[in-house]
């Protein structure tokens, strides 16, 4: 057995919620002494270049999750032209809807419907169309925005486990990104359709919206579906959530996008060129 496949198997009888909840209350710790080790830590293993950031000095966050979530130069990002990256990370696939499934890796796929919480009819207007994977690894800027400017018709919560999102995980748990806590968000866009799907993970506190604050974790209970009456209009670029502690963007379009000659497994940044409208 590979450490990849035991290191997916020894979460499945883990608390994941709970696990996340110690971690986010550590996170939001505002001792001094403790958040500023734990942010110098944090840079050092993981080489965060504090030059981009608004603010370059860690010891000006309130706490770690301020740290994590930081702000960047408005120089630090371009917004590139067509479709682009909502987040730093890693491609990890992207391509067309077959029969309405998405690839997770090689040999794995999940289905739209499951994803989106278990609607059809939601689903349906993907089938013929685009999606992309974007994974964030603890290194990364954690703050997500629009790949295509959109107006938020629809949020749905829906409850899930919390497996790690990382490549073994993704390698070895079927169904991954229909099985974890997300939130869906459906906007409509200019090119049809487009839904922003933000997974939790594993060690995640949160996931947060720029028009709602702080979404999860909620308590207990099944799927939550709210309807905005009132527009919510976001250009292409602009933030749109956050996650408290890494995870993974799923993109899915009602059109077909003819993606640039890219690889799976790429490194891109938020605001990077990834292709256009087929």
């Amino acid at each position: 057995m590979t450490l990849a496949k035991l290191f997916s198997l020894i979460q499945y009888p883990l608390p994941h919620h709970l696990l996340s909840r110690l971690v986010g209350r550590l996170a939001d710790c505002r001792l001094p002494w403790l958040k500023d080790a734990l942010i110098r830590a944090f840079i050092r293993q993981f080489r965060v270049d504090m030059r981009e950031a608004l603010d370059p000095d860690p010891s000006n966050y309130p706490s770690f999750n301020a740290f994590f979530t930081r702000p960047l130069k408005d120089t630090a990002r371009p917004i590139g032209e067509g479709l682009v990256s909502p987040a730093d990370g890693t491609l990890s696939q992207f391509g067309r809807l077959e029969h309405g499934r998405l690839i997770q890796a090689k040999g794995r796929d999940f289905s739209a419907t499951d994803l989106l919480g278990g609607d059809p009819e939601a689903a349906e207007r993907y089938q013929d169309g685009s999606f992309a994977t974007v994974y964030l690894s603890p290194s990364d800027y954690h703050r997500v925005h629009m790949p295509l400017a959109g107006t938020l018709r629809e949020m749905v919560y829906v409850p899930g486990r919390l497996f790690s999102v990382n490549a073994a995980t993704t390698h070895h748990v079927p169904n991954l990104f229909a099985r974890n806590e997300r939130l869906v968000c459906h906007f409509d866009t200019e090119h049809g359709p487009m839904a922003l799907v933000l997974v939790g993970a594993m060690i995640v506190a949160a996931i947060e919206t720029v028009w709602a604050g702080q979404i999860t974790p909620l308590p207990r209970g099944g799927v939550q579906r709210i309807r905005f009456d009132t527009p919510v209009l976001l250009e292409k670029g602009a933030e749109m959530g956050r996650f408290k502690l890494g995870s993974t963007v799923v993109m899915a379009f009602a059109e077909p996008m003819d993606f640039d000659a890219l690889t799976p497994e790429q490194k891109v940044q938020m605001g990077e060129r990834l292709g256009d409208v087929d």
